[in-house]
């Protein structure tokens, strides 16, 4: 019994070790950066709601369930004053630190070993994938939330089959629905958790229908909280916005499977990238092995495969992030497999070099999203949205900063380049409350400069922030005050800055 509590003891210890790396590598440096066009969104969504009751589902005017920016509503009135990037933030912060405490309820109670649990906690934390989405306020990482939660109570479902943990899964199913549509997926896929239902016990068949029955409660009861949205007249414009991203069946069978070998290739291209080598090839050992607890890998691997081959098949439009709930399981697998490893593995020289080879690739890339993010080594359709391209926010703090020391002494006019996205909600988010700014989107940008800009340059210090077009309006009578570029990309893609109607000489 002594030997038992010391063991946990020392588990505990371990598990507190990882929540404190876990909070250290995600809220060191969360703010550097820039923000990106859908956080620019999201945060000025949540903004919006937080102060108006009326538009706690603003998500929905463009077809994006609310969960996510509820949570971040309730975190900016707790963190009322703060930068709103940084709570925007944190909202997935709190989002994969409830993940991460899931994978170690889940990897314990799949393969009831405490180092598995641990190891999957480690490699949680120290993963490019989870590392990124987890600083970043983009929906995902509340998927995966959700999406692990979901899994440990259908798990729980299935061997224990009782009626409190169905009405917990039915809630978590809910709650994943209201945040994304791929929360859907958990419940589709609730049959295959049957692998650890116990088919050799007493009354099975009766056990099954019982099984069966809970499972109906849960989804109705995800049914129940997902009809909420109905209480918006915007909630038509989920089905809308799934169909830009997904194949409708009559889409796909006027063109079956044509996507899908390509998408199949990109997908397993970023899954090596953001898992990194190592830690890719350890996933496929437990295949070829005959270790123990081959229902409990065969579960993972299919809770993986399932939703990864269904997005290959039906997607229209694709990113890594798509992907980064389905990845949970196979942390769980790559832990086993190292665990079992390190059993056949004797000599201290074999652990060691089995460490460095598995987790130094993914604390090398870790550590460039900590300390210097635009410089971390990930996938190239990512860099493109976070740092490089237009949808990037380099050189938005320097406007704002600016901005508002004019703003101190003075009235101004800004206009923007864009009526929806990065521009003009992060200008938004930061001065749309002082009363000294009136801020005004412009889409697309005609030949002449409008009259509105004219207007206000004569009565006010007016300003232009130009950030998609990379060409200056030949006849707009601007002086440029600064441009930023972002990231590096080889279309040296800038945000310019311009004073309106008044040559630089006359600036403050």
């Amino acid at each position: 019994m002594r030997w038992i509590t010391k063991q946990w003891l020392w588990f505990a210890l371990g598990v507190a070790a990882i929540i404190a790396l876990y909070f250290l590598t995600r809220l060191f440096h969360i703010t550097a950066l820039p923000i990106f066009t859908d956080e620019a969104i999201y945060v000025r969504w949540s903004q919006i709601g937080m102060r108006d009751a009326n538009w706690r589902f603003i998500s929905l005017t463009d077809g994006k369930q609310p969960m996510f920016t509820w949570i971040m509503m309730l975190l900016l009135k707790l963190f009322n004053g703060s930068d709103p990037l940084f709570v925007g933030r944190l909202t997935s912060v709190v989002a994969g630190a409830g993940t991460l405490i899931g994978m170690l309820f889940l990897s314990y109670e799949i393969f009831r070993d405490k180092r598995v649990a641990w190891l999957t906690g480690f490699i949680y934390v120290i993963l490019p994938f989870t590392a990124w989405y987890d600083r970043i306020a983009l929906y995902d990482s509340l998927v995966s939330t959700f999406s692990v939660w979901s899994l440990y109570a259908a798990v729980l479902l299935a061997r224990y089959i009782r009626l409190d943990t169905a009405l917990i899964l039915g809630m978590l199913l809910g709650a994943g629905m209201l945040n994304k549509s791929s929360g859907f997926l958990s419940l589709y896929f609730l049959p295959v958790t049957l692998l650890l239902f116990d088919w050799q016990g007493k009354d099975r068949w009766k056990r099954l229908m019982r099984w069966v029955s809970l499972v109906i409660v849960a989804a109705g009861l995800s049914q129940v909280f997902y009809s909420v949205l109905r209480l918006s007249p915007f909630f038509h414009m989920v089905g809308q916005k799934d169909n830009v991203f997904i194949f409708s069946v009559s889409e796909w069978l006027n063109q079956p499977f044509r996507f899908f070998a390509g998408n199949l290739r990109g997908m397993f291209d970023w899954l090596q990238h953001y898992m990194t080598l190592p830690l890719f090839i350890l996933l496929l050992v437990p295949w070829f092995t005959r270790w123990q607890q081959s229902k409990e890998r065969f579960l993972l691997y299919l809770w993986w495969a399932l939703p990864f081959a269904a997005l290959a098949n039906f997607a229209k439009i694709l990113y890594p992030r798509f992907i980064l709930f389905m990845s949970m399981p196979l942390i769980i697998i790559a832990s086993y497999a190292a665990v079992q490893i390190w059993d056949r593995v004797r000599t201290p020289v074999a652990r060691l070099i089995l460490i460095l080879v598995l987790f130094v690739p993914s604390l090398y890339v870790t550590g460039y999203i900590v300390n210097q993010p635009e410089e971390a080594p990930i996938p190239a359709a990512e860099r493109g949205q976070f740092i490089d391209n237009w949808p990037a926010g380099g050189g938005v703090k320097e406007v704002i900063t600016y901005l508002t020391a004019q703003a101190a002494h003075e009235k101004l006019s800004v206009f923007t380049e864009g009526t929806f996205g990065l521009m003009p909600y992060s200008i938004e988010l930061y001065l749309v409350d002082n009363p000294n700014v009136r801020i005004t989107g412009i889409w697309p940008l005609p030949e002449f400069i409008p009259e509105e800009m004219v207007t206000a340059a004569s009565s006010s210090a007016t300003y232009f922030v130009m950030n998609e077009t990379q060409v200056t309006p030949v006849r707009w009578p601007m002086t440029l005050i600064g441009e930023y570029k972002k990231g590096k990309s080889p279309e040296d893609r800038k945000l310019r800055f311009y004073r309106v109607g008044v040559p630089l000489s006359a600036l403050p």
